[in-house]
């Protein structure tokens, strides 16, 4: 969705909205990050699953009470796109294709040499560098249409203006770089753990070459949630430890499959990056730092400044992150 001109001292809202969850922030500054307003709003189970939207009117009242709360009716926002249905491909055309003709000849391309696992997808791309001159490669990004529509057809219903849509990796390596933590020559792998799903990213000289989203096999009801900093499970520990082990197995399997299938052992991932906005995300980041005896880092939340409240900026990073998108 391309960037629209702001005029008046609106500023631009950032959405994110999850399986069980709305959360905004509005950013007085991005260099370093200022946070002047935010807000949440736990939705019941069922409303959203897995991303995809179930029950458009509820959502959409529910979501009109949010934008009257918040007070940020008519203003424009950034919103995430569900990871569960984002692609991250790198791809090669011909060289001597023009700029101004590349997304052309990429609608070309869709289905012939561009496989996607949708039909009409909505898609970007970035050019990076080849040593081949015959060719230039690209980082492909597309999701389906038809769920970047649902979303902004129900942003416009209750007069909010979107205008412009990310992907959640980019969010988050975007307030890491802004953090300045970066090491030399570093392959970074982010794990974003949730409470219902886990997203796994690899970032290489600054840009994503994978990413993989991984759901948890886990009860979203048994989760009593009255704010980011206040909640309980209704259940046995196990029910969701057990799932996070399969994840610790899957992120070692992403590991070597980025050292050996995609670098043929020439490259490892030097550092993790942790982060999320389950509950228990401090506990999960000591066993990751355990687990993979590699350097393991989080977002430096103190750095961050947030105004007078008093309570955890963390479940607001992807926010702050959307927000220091240049648009």
């Amino acid at each position: 969705m391309g960037m629209l001109f702001q005029f008046g001292n609106k500023r631009t809202i950032n959405l994110i909205i999850k399986d069980y969850v709305i959360r905004f922030t509005e950013l007085k500054q991005a260099h370093p990050p200022v946070v002047s307003r935010w807000g949440e709003r736990f939705l019941p189970p069922g409303i959203i699953k897995g991303g995809k939207i179930q029950d458009f009117e509820m959502l959409e009242s529910i979501l009109e009470e949010c934008v009257e709360d918040w007070k940020i009716a008519k203003r424009p926002i950034r919103f995430l796109v569900p990871d569960q249905f984002v692609v991250i491909r790198k791809i090669s055309i011909p060289a001597d294709i023009k700029d101004d003709e590349i997304k052309g000849y990429l609608y070309m391309e869709l289905g012939m040499s561009i496989h996607l696992p949708f039909e009409d997808p909505v898609f970007d791309f970035y050019p990076i560098g080849s040593p081949d001159q015959k060719k230039r490669d690209l980082l492909l990004f597309a999701v389906p249409e038809n769920i970047v529509t649902d979303y902004a057809v129900l942003f416009e219903n209750i007069k909010l203006k979107p205008v412009a849509a990310d992907i959640s990796c980019l969010a988050l390596y975007r307030l890491y770089f802004n953090q300045e933590n970066q090491s030399k020559n570093e392959n970074l792998m982010m794990m974003q753990i949730d409470l219902h799903a886990v997203n796994i990213s690899i970032f290489q000289a600054h840009l994503p070459v994978f990413m993989r989203n991984l759901q948890l096999d886990i009860d979203l009801s048994k989760w009593d949630y009255f704010s980011s900093d206040e909640y309980s499970y209704n259940g046995d520990r196990s029910e969701v430890l057990i799932p996070l082990e399969d994840i610790y197995k899957e992120a070692e399997k992403v590991m070597n499959f980025y050292r050996y299938t995609l670098n043929q052992g020439n490259r490892q991932i030097t550092k993790i990056l942790v982060d999320g906005d389950h509950p228990w995300i401090e506990e999960i980041y000591k066993e990751i730092k355990v687990r993979f005896e590699i350097p393991t880092v989080t977002i430096e939340s103190q750095k961050i400044e947030a105004g007078p409240e008093n309570r955890a900026v963390s479940p607001f990073h992807l926010n702050i992150g959307l927000g220091l998108k240049e648009v």
